[in-house]
């Protein structure tokens, strides 16, 4: 798990240019302060983790359950509630306030969104297979898989064989990302490559894992 974390959201891809003037592709996200609703321990839940809330909504437009759990930690109401799985919430009280200024030390970060849905794709596309020859009696299976299992013994495809199907909108993480810039004043964190998701996803920021390279 991390030592930190932050819920943001994704801006979009610019460039930027480094002190050697070298021109450096990143992803913008856009993080609003985290409001904590709940800290999870492990001696009363099993783990430890925070509950947090980002952006505002009003208070009427919630179910009577949403509202009342707000109310109860004393904190305004948000857009959504997000879990963040920490190894040590010590430090961290309801009600306090996590800015991107908390990963302004971080040299790399871990983000985490849903991917981009791609829809119905073959075998090519989706896992990359080359393909079938296209002549030498090959008909109508260019782009096809081939064999996908044995003949009478075991009698079935085992599971977990690359087959066509969804592509995309699934949880994904990309590891080791530079941050770049986190500006607090703006709100905004510049981490350098690509994010999953499309524009206006929400992403989990986290302090890298398996650290830099």
């Amino acid at each position: 798990m991390a030592n930190k974390a932050i819920v943001g959201e994704k801006v979009g891809m610019t460039q930027v240019w480094d002190e050697d003037n070298r021109v450096l592709p990143v992803t913008v996200l856009r993080v609003r302060p985290n409001r904590v609703v709940q800290v999870k321990t492990t001696e009363r839940d099993g783990y430890s983790a925070l509950q947090v809330t980002i952006g505002h909504r009003d208070a009427e437009k919630l179910t009577r359950p949403e509202a009342g759990h707000f109310a109860a930690a004393d904190v305004e109401a948000g857009d959504r509630l997000v879990e963040l799985r920490l190894d040590d919430v010590d430090g961290y009280e309801v009600g306090q306030e996590i800015t991107v200024e908390s990963l302004a030390d971080q040299g790399h970060v871990d983000v985490t969104s849903v991917s981009k849905g791609k829809g119905f794709a073959g075998v090519m596309k989706r896992h990359g297979f080359a393909g079938q020859r296209a002549s030498h009696g090959a008909h109508k299976v260019h782009r096809k898989p081939g064999a996908i299992g044995q003949c009478a013994t075991p009698s079935r495809v085992f599971k977990g064989k690359r087959l066509p199907g969804r592509m995309g909108n699934q949880k994904t993480t990309t590891l080791n990302l530079q941050v770049v810039q986190a500006d607090a004043e703006r709100e905004l964190l510049l981490v350098r490559g690509s994010v999953p998701g499309p524009r206006g996803a929400t992403v989990l920021i986290r302090d890298a894992v398996k650290g830099g390279r």
